[in-house]
């Protein structure tokens, strides 16, 4: 099967066949490693990547759902050499250790603020909900989550 996607603002036509998952053509056609592979099933959010504007979990896709899709991942959001304001909080709050879970909590944010750019806190941690991470522990993650909102707002 031939798909049609643009990664990072990048074009390709990819043969694949019916159930190849978009973390797989991420990772293996194109050569982006940022995007992990923690559980295969969903459930880790390590997958986790923005396709049309809506984070998802790309283990769990196949491609007659990104077949012509839009899709962000952890490379896609800084620009040259500066980091997003989300990566930024995450260094600044020390929500990062291991670094294996990061790049699907930081585009599960991404998305998120691309949609609710004020959410509450409420909504942040409802949104972070399906992560796991196993060193860090879930208060710097937030507290970098809401700073990263603050850095975006420019406040």
């Amino acid at each position: 099967m031939e798909v049609r996607i643009t990664v990072n603002a990048i074009n390709y036509t990819i043969d694949v066949d019916q159930e190849t998952s978009l973390l797989y053509v991420i990772r293996n056609h194109l050569n982006l490693t940022g995007t992990k592979n923690g559980c295969s099933q969903g459930h880790c959010g390590a997958c986790t990547v923005v396709l049309n504007g809506k984070a998802v979990k790309s283990c769990l896709l196949k491609p007659k759902k990104y077949n012509n899709a839009q899709i962000t991942t952890i490379e896609g959001i800084q620009h040259g050499l500066m980091l997003h304001p989300i990566q930024e909080a995450f260094i600044l709050k020390n929500a990062v250790q291991c670094g294996f879970c990061t790049p699907g909590f930081i585009m599960e944010l991404f998305a998120l603020f691309l949609k609710e750019p004020k959410a509450d806190k409420q909504q942040i941690e409802k949104t972070l909900e399906g992560h796991l991470c196993r060193c860090t522990g879930y208060l710097p993650i937030l507290e970098a989550a809401l700073l990263a909102q603050r850095l975006i707002q420019g406040k």
